[in-house]
């Protein structure tokens, strides 16, 4: 047997224990059903059990939350804080969806560990999220906007970090985030383990590692922004004024009972949503501008299977953890290449397949061209009889703003959920202004 299969075979018959885990993790990670790690756990686990920072990179559903929270765990339990429970970890994320995904993987694996955990993001009132860390807690899973307000008001520390944790951080800095990043990092002690992961790693990206991380050890389950095997993907050519009967007609006669679709604009998703309901079809939309309640009963429905159209912006792209989620449809194509990249990652999940379908009308073909280009993939292109693309249509690309809402002036209050920094953060973010609900 040549060195190159040994390797292989090691790798495929490699289980949690084989990481030094412990016992209480163990039994944790069983009770859920995982037997054997996934590359990126096998590859990031071992380095943060060391106490080494980690740069990671993990393409969107390839079990990378596990990745840092199961070590992070195991360090914490190893130098447990009975009497006094300061905040110990910190792990920031860029959504809400996300932070409430984070905070559950965290409660589910610590199930038979003696630590306490916390999840604080807006749009929710801040009195229970400020209770609960009083009573002391050794990991808290954050947004940036509430975390610096709740800050600020002095209803919690950092200087106790022993681990931060950046999820997500490309998206971070896409959503403008870069200097409450900056100022969280101020606020904790200098001497402290970091774990930066994220589905792609830009220059920038790598830039903001150099100063957060010490010495990291970079892994990388696979090459970056590849899009998942299992995912079978689609192009469907059609003008746009056709897309909305298009996609009804697809999902009405595919008999398909669970589509996460994408709009460009929270606009365009009311809108879409609005129209399926007309047609029949039970439609939810989720962005920025839906208030937590709002999103987290849209995203209960579409898990349950009340509802079976979830029409959401980019914000829905990377918090998003819906098991055996079978079709995603690009209403529009996103005009930053990788969005397509974590979009369509939320369908094949954990090895199972799905199928990710994009309707591209005349204007948005540099941004397939682009996309194509990215992934390294020539997509197959379909043209449906009656919602054929307009042969004398414009291709020039539309304007990045274009059909964006007009924002009101946002209340400063306890439900707000971000403070006014937010209108700070265009200038501060090393990255040009994109059409993202850049809400947390």
């Amino acid at each position: 047997m040549t060195l190159k299969k040994f390797v292989i075979l090691q790798t495929m018959f490699m289980s949690f224990q084989s990481l030094g885990l412990s016992e209480a993790l163990l039994k944790a990670v069983s009770k859920k059903g995982y037997t054997t790690p996934s590359p990126i756990q096998q590859k990031a686990i071992p380095p943060v059990l060391e106490g080494k920072d980690v740069l990671a990179s993990a393409q969107t559903g390839t079990g990378k939350t596990a990745g840092f929270t199961l070590p992070l765990l195991h360090l914490l339990s190893e130098n447990p804080k009975q009497k006094y429970r300061p905040i110990r970890a910190l792990i920031l994320t860029p959504t809400r969806e996300l932070a409430a995904q984070v905070y559950a993987n965290v409660r589910e694996y610590s199930e038979f560990l003696n630590l306490r955990s916390a999840v604080i993001f807006g749009g929710v009132n801040q009195k229970p999220q400020a209770a609960t860390i009083r009573q002391g807690v050794d990991i808290l899973v954050a947004t940036p906007g509430r975390l610096l307000d709740l800050q600020s008001q002095g209803l919690l520390s950092l200087k106790r970090i022993e681990i931060f944790v950046l999820d997500e951080a490309d998206r971070m800095l896409d959503m403008g985030f870069l200097r409450d990043i900056q100022k969280v990092i101020n606020s904790m002690p200098e001497k402290r383990q970091n774990l930066m992961f994220s589905a792609t790693f830009s220059k920038d990206i790598k830039t903001l590692a150099h100063g957060i991380l010490n010495h990291p050890v970079q892994v990388e389950a696979t090459p970056e922004n590849t899009t998942v095997e299992a995912i079978t993907q689609k192009v469907y050519r059609v003008a746009k004024g056709k897309k909305t009967g298009l996609i009804i007609k697809l999902i009405s006669e595919g008999n398909w009972k669970q589509v996460l679709v994408f709009t460009r604009t929270k606009h365009g998703a009311n809108r879409l949503c609005e129209k399926m309901i007309k047609s029949g079809i039970t439609a939810a939309a989720i962005h920025g501008n839906k208030s937590q309640g709002a999103r987290t009963k849209a995203l209960a429905g579409f898990k349950s299977g009340r509802v079976r159209v979830l029409v959401a912006t980019d914000i829905a792209a990377r918090g998003l953890d819906i098991p055996l989620l079978p079709h995603v449809i690009n209403f529009e194509l996103p005009n930053i290449s990788e969005d397509y990249v974590h979009r369509i990652g939320r369908t094949g999940r954990a090895g199972a397949s799905g199928e990710a379908l994009s309707l591209v009308s005349a204007d948005e073909t540099s941004f397939l061209r682009a996309i194509e280009k990215l992934i390294e993939m020539k997509l197959p292109v379909q043209i449906i009889e009656g919602f054929e693309p307009d042969p004398n249509a414009s291709t020039v690309p539309i304007k990045q703003g274009q059909g964006r809402q007009s924002r009101k002036p946002r209340n400063k209050s306890n439900n707000s959920g971000n403070s006014s920094r937010n209108s700070n953060r265009n200038s501060n973010s090393r990255r040009p202004k994109r059409n993202n609900d850049r809400r947390n």
